[in-house]
């Protein structure tokens, strides 16, 4: 007999939840946003914050997670300022030294070879067709690590900036494999003063 009550309420209960189910609607949602969300665009007006867009905002004075700032400035004495104090970290890391070397070498020939040539003579295949005159060899420039790593953030003359497609990292394994071109030049590893163009 209780089996049969048990059976009824199972089935009174089933019976109760179908008829209010209407497959045109869905039923009742417990978070309806995860449902259907406000697509938002960045920096666009919200209701969700009194204050409107500015709660959206980073605040005043912070930066990119990762991202370091350069202290230097665009400026000559900016230039001067990192050529002499400026010295690449990744030298301190003895280990690794082959491994940034390597990597080094890749991105030079992506982005610096086509100009400065495989060698650092200046005899890339940009110069040998005259798109780019003038082009230095390592050989003929006094360059520092700080020098450098300058002229990669910055620009220099017609060369651009490459701040964008290296990181900073990046930007030293640059620097380390022209030190190494340097030597493999015949120039000394580091000189005190740098006359132009890299």
């Amino acid at each position: 007999m209780r089996s049969f009550i048990k059976i009824g309420m199972v089935l009174g209960t089933a019976a109760v939840m179908t008829s209010c189910f209407n497959k045109s609607k869905p039923n009742y949602q417990f978070m309806p946003n995860m449902y259907e969300e406000v697509g938002y665009k960045t920096y666009q007006e919200s209701d969700a914050f009194k204050n409107g867009v500015e709660a959206q905002l980073p605040a005043e004075n912070t930066i990119n997670r990762g991202w370091m700032p350069y202290d230097y400035e665009d400026t000559q004495e900016g230039k001067a300022l990192a050529t002499v104090e400026l010295k690449n970290p990744l030298t301190a890391d003895s280990l690794a030294v082959e491994d940034n070397l390597a990597k080094g070498k890749e991105l030079y020939g992506i982005y610096c070879a086509v100009c400065h040539g495989d060698k650092g003579d200046g005899q890339g295949i940009l110069a040998q067709r005259e798109k780019f005159l003038g082009i230095p060899s390592y050989a003929d420039r006094e360059t520092t690590e700080g020098s450098i790593y300058h002229v990669i953030y910055y620009g220099l003359n017609s060369m651009g900036s490459y701040a964008v497609q290296l990181d900073e990292k990046e930007r030293w394994q640059v620097v380390m494999y022209v030190e190494q071109l340097k030597k493999d030049l015949g120039v000394g590893a580091n000189n005190s003063e740098e006359k132009t163009e890299e």
